[in-house]
């Protein structure tokens, strides 16, 4: 989204609002933020609304969810940006599973560029 700050997470807000199951909304939302406490919030919506989706789709709590797949991109945002904001505030036990659970997701995770 190309938006100036002042208007991009108003703008991303908007979407998440219509399109609550659009997971990349969530994870834009939690990365739009500075405020650690409200991108956590937001991060773990991404992430609970992930987890429904892939379980939806058959997924049975095991298994890989790799980023090279783009429809899980929306859900890995969420889960790493949980991990940084559950960090941020304190929450290291939180931060270390996520870290291990996106690793568990995607191997090549820690490899993978975060810009």
């Amino acid at each position: 989204m190309s938006e100036p700050d002042e208007r991009r997470r108003p703008a991303l807000a908007r979407v998440a609002a219509a399109h609550p199951r659009l997971l990349d909304a969530w994870a834009a939302l939690a990365e739009a933020t500075d405020e650690d406490i409200e991108a956590y919030a937001y991060a773990r919506v991404g992430y609970h609304r992930g987890l429904d989706a892939l379980r939806a789709a058959g997924w049975r709590g095991s298994g890989y969810v790799r980023w090279r797949e783009e429809s899980n991109r929306g859900f890995l945002r969420s889960l790493n940006q949980l991990r940084l904001r559950a960090g941020a505030i304190g929450e290291v036990d939180e931060e270390e599973r996520c870290r291990l659970f996106l690793l568990q997701l995607d191997p090549e995770w820690d490899r993978r560029s975060e810009g």
